[in-house]
């Protein structure tokens, strides 16, 4: 079992994403959730990395609070 705790730039790297500082700033920049959309219904997701968010969000996975946050830097 994986205990290693989780950070928002693992998080990205689960996502296919680069995980750089400054790439997370551009993507965050670069993407905005419209208010009411959920974080895995966004455009801008594959198929699989929205199956990811929804899959971590609907387990209560050890990836919720990193997508819990993700979708709040998304929302501002």
């Amino acid at each position: 079992m994986d205990t290693t705790p989780h950070t928002f730039a693992e998080l990205f790297k689960q996502l296919g994403l680069p995980s750089g500082r400054q790439e997370i700033d551009a993507f965050l920049a670069a993407h905005r959730l419209p208010e009411g959309q959920a974080l895995a219904d966004a455009p801008f997701w594959n198929e699989a990395q929205a199956t990811f968010i929804r899959e971590a969000l609907e387990e209560d996975s050890d990836w919720t609070e990193e997508v819990d946050e993700l979708a709040a830097r998304l929302s501002h």
